[in-house]
């Protein structure tokens, strides 16, 4: 049987080895972590992640473990609307926790699962030649494994992409702060509010947890010693209900967010191939990280299924993948620069240029990067487990 290994027990990784586990795969997952989990609190699960979703057998326990949300609209730091979605549409977004949408990928695998595994050398060995090596670091010492195909899915600071590229991480010039708590006062509608250097947004992650975040300029590696105090009075003069969900928040998490200094020529070499923030990290201007990454794993399992000639398989991933993961990449920066971080003048010119823009036409335009469908299907596999 052919055999890969997949580096990552995120949701990327998770993904990729119910994917390939689905067309035929004997897959094995190389986790860091002591234990599995998903650190952060929530996201939205967009239409394109959902087709993805339902093609591992995850959909269902999605919806069952998130919210229904749809879009509102764009508003102004202080709550006035400057682009307001007509109430009829329904974008179809479910809002859920990182941990729950990480137990349903968890439950839509099969694979040898094993932790305390950090990756320290990822050879890619040669297609239609030597097989792919894969050396990690654990508690009872160095071990090395070959494979058929190997999956880069370890995130922003891929070990396997260091291994195979020269590339950077480049500061984007933004933190996120990020809270998932409990409330019922925000319904079911999702509207970004822009303001001077900054973003908010929230939304219902289950019937009584809301999920907000704000995304501000600072400088990296910013230490804070009371994040509660700092969010608060970042946003001291935002809207009433932004203030009024952060002040009600007791704990919060921040992380730096950073990027490519520049895209890599390609997500393929010899036999191990890249996918999710491993290839193509982005701002979460669009929400499409977790979502691109769910789109790669179904492609990978559905262009290269076991058996098929591995040439062929990659060439085809490299196809279906590069060209969209990277205009959501630049799209994605398109949007932060649009939102956050336009100056004052930029700041009216944005807002004015909003208020003229027919709703319906907006919505259309921001949900086009959701017209993704998987190129095939793995069967009568893809049913929904009970």
């Amino acid at each position: 049987m052919d055999e890969a290994i997949v580096i990552g027990a995120g949701i990327g990784g998770l993904a990729a080895a119910a994917a390939l586990g689905r067309s035929g795969w004997r897959v094995r997952v190389l986790e860091s972590a002591p234990e599995l989990g998903e650190v952060g609190a929530g996201l939205v699960v967009t239409v394109n992640g959902q087709r993805a979703a339902a093609e591992l057998g995850a959909l269902e326990r999605i919806r069952q473990s998130g919210y229904g949300v749809r879009a509102a609209g764009t508003r102004r730091w202080d709550g006035k609307w400057l682009l307001k979605a007509p109430d009829a549409d329904d974008t179809g977004m479910i809002g859920i926790h990182r941990r729950r949408l990480h137990r349903a990928l968890v439950e839509a695998q099969d694979a040898d699962l094993v932790t305390d595994a950090r990756v320290s050398q990822v050879e890619p060995g040669a297609v239609g030649g030597e097989r792919a090596r894969v050396t990690w670091e654990s508690a009872d010492g160095t071990h090395s494994a070959r494979a058929d195909l190997v999956v880069g899915a370890d995130g922003i600071r891929s070990v396997t992409r260091n291994s195979l590229f020269s590339s950077e991480l480049k500061y984007s010039g933004f933190s996120c702060w990020r809270a998932a708590m409990s409330d019922t006062t925000v319904d079911d509608r999702f509207a970004m509010t822009w303001g001077p250097n900054a973003e908010f947004g929230a939304l219902r992650i289950s019937a009584d947890e809301v999920y907000w975040y704000g995304y501000v300029a600072m400088p990296s590696g910013r230490l804070i010693d009371d994040e509660v105090r700092a969010v608060r009075e970042y946003f001291a003069a935002w809207a009433p209900d932004v203030r009024a969900l952060i002040a009600a928040t007791d704990e919060v998490i921040r992380h730096d967010v950073w990027v490519l200094d520049r895209p890599l020529p390609r997500y393929t070499i010899g036999r191990t191939v890249l996918i999710g923030d491993a290839a193509h990290p982005m701002l979460p201007t669009l929400g499409q990280g977790a979502n691109s990454a769910l789109e790669d794993a179904v492609t990978l399992g559905l262009v290269i299924p076991a058996g098929r000639e591995l040439a062929i398989g990659l060439r085809e991933y490299e196809s279906q993948r590069y060209r969209r993961t990277q205009r959501i990449v630049n799209r994605s920066a398109w949007m932060g620069r649009t939102g956050a971080e336009v100056g004052a003048r930029g700041q009216w010119l944005r807002n004015e240029m909003l208020r003229i823009t027919p709703p319906r036409a907006a919505l259309r335009n921001g949900t086009r990067i959701f017209d993704w469908t998987p190129p095939g299907s793995f069967g009568t596999q893809t049913a929904d487990r009970g």
